[in-house]
């Protein structure tokens, strides 16, 4: 069942009259209602397109955040086969907030981090929305070394309000293992690309987001807080998030323009959460393009890569 956000309304009207007229028409096949339904439908496409033509950073946000948005696990479905996920990082134990593994891309070996929110009550609570602890980028670091050291390719999915804030998290050193994933990513030899499909909040994106590559799905947000506890902080008033979204520049348009990121993968009308099956072959692309880019690049040149991209933000503003 589709899920509408408020400033949808306009097409959720539309296509509530379209289901009314076929819930009609099933109950009496007397009744004609293909011309109907196609002028509905028409109608509904151009409203869709209108709005998503024009959306703001705040209604953007909204679109990132959208539940039936592809998550970690819809892409690995739907690109990685042989997929592997591995457990644990040696040290205190396993969190499902991250996830981690090895896999095949067009039958070339692939490393895997990503977050993943979960898709209903049950997996959101055991995914923990996507906030990974600790031991979470710890893990990450453990899956990065081993693809290091077989010259393995690394990919991130990139979708999280940020890193865990709970005392236990505090405990277990989370500043240190998301400055410890942070730098394993930066000194890589092998190639690593960074998708941010949804979120990318703070240093929980960051962690696996430092990569040779950072491309943005087109409705997709990227900022070092959430603008509703930027509002919180700035303006007092949490309320005031759309206000916050608009001066923080997180939508993927500006970050590319700032040099935060390398590129933009497009979502058709309506975003991703309406598309799955066009985003997959869109993140396809992609991947094989980037993969193709970085072939026979050495270690010393993937690394100085990475490095001067790095060292570029925020030098031409």
């Amino acid at each position: 069942m589709q899920s509408y956000l408020d400033f949808e309304k306009p097409v959720a009207d539309l296509e509530a009259k379209i289901a009314e007229l076929k819930s009609l028409a099933a109950t009496d096949q007397a009744v004609s209602i293909d011309e109907e339904v196609s002028r509905l439908s028409a109608r509904a496409d151009e409203a869709l397109v209108e709005i998503y033509r024009k959306l703001t950073p705040w209604q953007k946000t909204q679109v990132a955040r959208h539940p039936q948005r592809p998550h970690f696990s819809d892409y690995v479905k739907s690109l990685i086969t042989e997929w592997t996920p591995l457990a644990g990082d040696r040290k205190y134990g396993e969190d499902a907030a991250l996830q981690a593994g090895f896999g095949r891309f067009n039958n070339a070996p692939v490393a895997i981090l990503g977050q993943e929110k979960g898709s209903s009550t049950e997996t959101r609570l055991k995914h923990n929305f996507g906030m990974a602890n600790p031991e979470g980028y710890r893990k990450a670091v453990r899956i990065m070394e081993m693809a290091d050291r077989f010259s393995i390719p690394v990919l991130s999915f990139v979708d999280t309000a940020g890193a865990y804030p709970g005392i236990g998290a505090e405990e277990r050193g989370q500043a240190e293992a998301i400055a410890r994933s942070t730098e394993k990513g930066l000194e890589l030899g092998v190639p690593n690309l960074a998708i941010i499909i949804g979120e990318g909040g703070s240093g929980g994106a960051i962690a696996i987001a430092t990569a040779n590559r950072v491309l943005m799905l087109e409705n997709a947000i990227y900022s070092v807080i959430s603008p509703e506890a930027g509002a919180s902080i700035l303006f007092r008033d949490a309320g005031r998030a759309q206000d916050m979204a608009t001066a923080q520049k997180i939508t993927a348009q500006d970050l590319l323009g700032f040099g935060v990121i390398d590129g933009i993968i497009p979502e058709p009308a309506g975003g991703a959460h309406r598309h799955h099956g066009a985003i997959m072959e869109a993140a396809r692309a992609a991947i094989a393009s980037f993969l193709g880019d970085f072939d026979g690049k050495s270690r010393l040149e993937t690394r100085e890569h990475r490095r001067e991209k790095f060292l570029a933000i925020g030098t031409s503003l």
